[in-house]
């Protein structure tokens, strides 16, 4: 499970959408491979801005390569996309996506919207690296994976128990 890229797009309901923020993590390629890799991740996640109508979320899959988008819309008329890999899961990206444009219109002015090389957003990045791991981003599939882990303690406990018995 990975994330390659996350972006925050200004994305009215006419016209192109602008890149206001965005962070990448594009170590799992070659040196030579990034430029254009960064390239297709920049002109697939403002494709799928552009595509998506406001206040609604969709799942676009290209090879191997899926981007989940959230187009907020409102007054805001933000849009966030993550591109990952087809094993990370819906339910968390889209949870990221919806933390990453509360907290995006809680510390960036609207204002500022209109020169985006202004915009100092540097939280992007630690919801890349933190995110990495989808149980941080989903609180139900980290409580099932503690059930799980504690499911396995107790079936280990109770073969030794037997096995003491026996």
């Amino acid at each position: 499970m990975k994330i390659f890229a996350l972006s925050v797009l200004l994305a009215p309901p006419e016209g192109s959408t602008t890149s206001l923020s965005s962070a990448s993590d594009l170590s799992s390629f070659s040196f030579f491979q990034r430029g254009s890799i960064e390239e297709f991740m920049t002109f697939f996640a403002k494709t799928v801005s552009e595509r998506t109508t406001q206040g609604q979320r969709q799942s676009v899959q290209e090879n191997n390569y899926i981007a989940h988008v959230y187009n907020r819309g409102g007054a805001e008329q933000l849009c966030a996309v993550i591109i990952c890999d087809q094993e990370y899961p819906v339910r968390p990206a889209f949870s990221l996506l919806t933390k990453l444009l509360d907290d995006f219109t809680a510390k960036v002015p609207q204002s500022s919207f209109s020169s985006p090389s202004s915009i100092s957003f540097p939280e992007i990045q630690t919801y890349l690296q933190k995110y990495q791991d989808p149980t941080q981003a989903d609180t139900i599939m980290r409580v099932q994976q503690e059930l799980d882990e504690t499911k396995i303690v107790l079936i280990e406990r109770a073969v030794r128990a037997k096995q003491d018995v026996l």
